[in-house]
Formats: structure tokens, sequence, C-alpha cells
């Protein structure tokens, strides 16, 4: 039985980084991977995307100050993703976010809509813990019911008690989580605005 949870433990571990070092590729085959969180449209005025080509190494990659960008000409497609440098002030939360931008041209400009994602892992592991923490005080409260907890104050109050605990790991879960995707977004939409600058800059002959 230790065995066996040792190989769990270590597969699911591993299962884990792999969905992570597959999710920060940027390459053609990983860049679509992830659990799609939000999108932002967006006009870019004084761009196109046969300028946009020119901004890019012969490789299609762009290195920004707080990211890197990998352009896809025959998809009409730019990846972003912010770089965490090691013995830095910032740290890396559970839920890393990158974004695919899907161009397309209009008018004097280029319509531009990112796609926001974290990896699968991340969100798995978020909904079972917050269905597991939901779950379980649901079906320990049904239970206390059930057995006469509720029959007298002392058990009343024991109850309420154990609902506001439950009540509060949800919420602090709930912020955690809504703290954490703000500070991802924030990292990545530096990388977007710092993209965008550097597109609609004339290029130097």
């Amino acid at each position: 039985m230790i065995l066996a949870g040792l190989f769990a433990t270590v597969l699911f571990l591993g299962l884990i980084v792999g969905d992570w070092l597959y999710f920060i590729r940027l390459a053609p085959d990983a860049v679509r991977y992830g659990c799609r969180v939000a999108a932002r449209p967006d006009q870019w005025s004084g761009a196109a995307i046969s300028t946009v080509r020119e901004q890019f190494t012969p490789n299609g990659v762009l290195m920004l100050p707080h990211g890197v960008a990998w352009f896809y000409p025959e998809l009409s497609q730019i990846a972003i993703r912010p770089q965490y440098r090691f013995f830095s002030k910032g740290f890396r939360t559970a839920w890393p976010m990158k974004g695919l931008i899907q161009l397309s041209s209009h008018d004097q400009a280029l319509s531009a809509l990112c796609v926001k994602r974290i990896p699968w892992s991340s969100a798995l592991i978020t909904f079972m813990w917050f269905a597991l923490v939901s779950i379980g005080s649901l079906t320990f409260v049904i239970q206390y019911a059930m057995g006469g907890g509720f029959a007298s104050l002392g058990g009343v109050l024991v109850g309420v008690g154990i609902i506001a605990l439950a009540g509060l790991v949800v919420a602090f879960g709930l912020v955690t989580l809504a703290l954490s995707y703000r500070l991802e977004d924030a990292r990545l939409m530096k990388v977007y605005d710092e993209l965008r600058d550097v597109l609609a800059k004339p290029i130097s002959s």
C-alpha cells in the first residue's frame, strides 16, 4: 500500500510537471494547449499583418522586456508568455497564464483577439479543491443534522461554527484565486502592451 501510494504521488506530480512544461512551450503543437479563461478584443491602429513579420527574427521570435512573443504568419497568430526569472522579486503562482493573439485586417488597423489560457492541471486541481470542500462540508452538515446534532442549543452552535469555518475556507480560496488571477493577468497584459508598442513603431530602414 505504501509503495502504491508513493507511485501514485510520483505519477500525479509527474503529470502536473509535464502539463506545465508542455503549457509554457510556444511551439505550434502546444500554442493552443491550456484551459481558456478569458479573451480580450482589441484594435491595433497603424499596424498591418504584412509588416508584423518584420519585427520578428527569422524563427518568428521576439524577445520583450518582460516576456517573449512567437509569430505564426501562416495562421496570423502571435503567442505571448511572461518570463519568470529566478531570484527575482516576483513569484510564480499556481495559475500561470499565456495568450494567443488572433490577428485579422480591418480598415487601417488590425483586429486582435487575445485568448488567455492556464494549465489544465491548475484548472482541474482548483475545481477539485472547491468541489471537495463544498461537498464535504455539505455532507457533514447533512449527516450531523440526521444524527440529531441540531436538537440542542449546543449542537446548533457547533453546527453553525462548522458551517462558518467551511465558508471561511471557501472564501479564503476564492480570494487567493482572485488575487493570483489578477497578478498573472497583469503580467501577461504587460507583455501584451510591450508587444503592441513594438508593432506600433515604424520600422527603421
